[in-house]
């Protein structure tokens, strides 16, 4: 699957654009604040339903305006095409695939697979767990449409939770239910992040070993103290004094952590840039195998102004997973040199909102 063509209205930055890609490669090129961003920004809407930037959809809207509109075109290897429109208000959010508008955010999953990789992900080892396990979710929200709806439904009954815990609420079988229903949600949010870090391990491993030339050896592996549904309910009641005093939850899948380690070594708080950084490019680059064999797709790859974060070696890598998969890349410059080494695709302008292409 790739994407053929987009249209956006009033999003961002760009307020007319109708723009078509290159099946391999997609380079945009402008200074900072150009609207290179945005762009990829409503590729991954219109994946996941949401942004990779921000929580608050009223962003997506020009100042000024009162809605706003993206509409992507996703072909398939069967020569298929699939109509992708979220349409943005202040009053919320619709979603339509071929015209049919959708009830739920959960039925656009499996449409269209994006990883997006920014300077930010380059610190997911670096970083703190939320980041980590951002991380974690994003992925499997994509390939695991009942564990959006689980991570979904865990994060409405931990808000409501933490409210009855800062109102001072001592309704004991309110709790009860509130607390059957997060470890309920819960085991099965640390069930999948559980297989979904082997998985991640198996390649990211390989990926790594390759980077450093044999020298270092990664594990992943997740850290949580959940085990069963009965010692989850439990530790909610041992620590429900703790929680009316701090005011919110302190037990779930929401403070686990994903733990990296090279050679044996914690690299989370002792590792180098250097292995924090290809530590974090090994993962990233296992998503795109985990989503192949998940789904036989492949994904599609977004590259945030990444490629001026790495040094040469890391930049082969990378480059090296560009080859079956469609690219969208974004840099204020790329040096003739690694031009060169890129697939062969569509070369774009971005200049204040405004797309201009140009041949390679």
């Amino acid at each position: 699957m790739y994407f053929k063509k987009i249209t956006l209205n009033n999003f961002r930055n760009y307020k007319n654009l109708e723009l078509e890609f290159d099946k391999n490669l997609n380079l945009f090129l402008g200074k900072n604040a150009q609207g290179k961003t945005n762009l990829l920004e409503s590729l991954f809407i219109t994946g996941l339903g949401k942004s990779f930037r921000t929580n608050k959809d009223q962003d997506m809207i020009a100042f000024g305006e009162k809605n706003s509109k993206v509409i992507c075109l996703v072909g398939q290897d069967d020569n298929n095409e699939t109509e992708i429109e979220i349409n943005f208000s202040n009053e919320g959010k619709i979603i339509k695939v071929d015209g049919v508008k959708l009830q739920r955010t959960i039925d656009l999953l499996e449409n269209v697979y994006i990883v997006v990789f920014s300077p930010d992900d380059l610190r997911i080892v670096k970083d703190g767990p939320d980041n980590r396990r951002r991380f974690l979710d994003r992925e499997l929200c994509q390939i695991k449409p009942l564990y959006y709806s689980d991570l979904g439904n865990y994060k409405k009954v931990l808000k409501q939770r933490n409210q009855l815990l800062r109102e001072k609420n001592k309704d004991k079988k309110l709790f009860e239910v509130f607390d059957e229903s997060l470890a309920n949600y819960g085991i099965r949010i640390v069930n999948e992040r559980k297989i979904f870090t082997e998985r991640l391990l198996n390649i990211s491993k390989n990926i790594h070993k390759e980077i450093s030339q044999g020298a270092e050896n990664l594990e992943i592996s997740y850290e949580t103290k959940i085990t069963t549904n009965e010692e989850y309910i439990d530790q909610l009641h041992k620590n429900m004094e703790n929680d009316y005093i701090k005011g919110y939850t302190s037990f779930g899948p929401h403070k686990d952590d994903l733990a990296i380690s090279i050679n044996g070594t914690d690299i989370r708080q002792f590792g180098s840039q250097g292995q924090q950084r290809t530590a974090s490019l090994s993962m990233k680059l296992a998503e795109i195998g985990l989503i192949k064999q998940e789904t036989g797709e492949n994904a599609v790859l977004l590259l945030d102004d990444v490629l001026s974060e790495l040094d040469k070696d890391r930049q082969r890598y990378l480059i090296e997973a560009m080859k079956d998969v469609q690219v969208f890349v974004t840099a204020t410059e790329v040096d003739e040199d690694l031009k060169n080494k890129l697939p062969k695709g569509n070369t774009y302008n971005v200049d204040n909102g405004k797309v201009y292409l140009y041949n390679i």
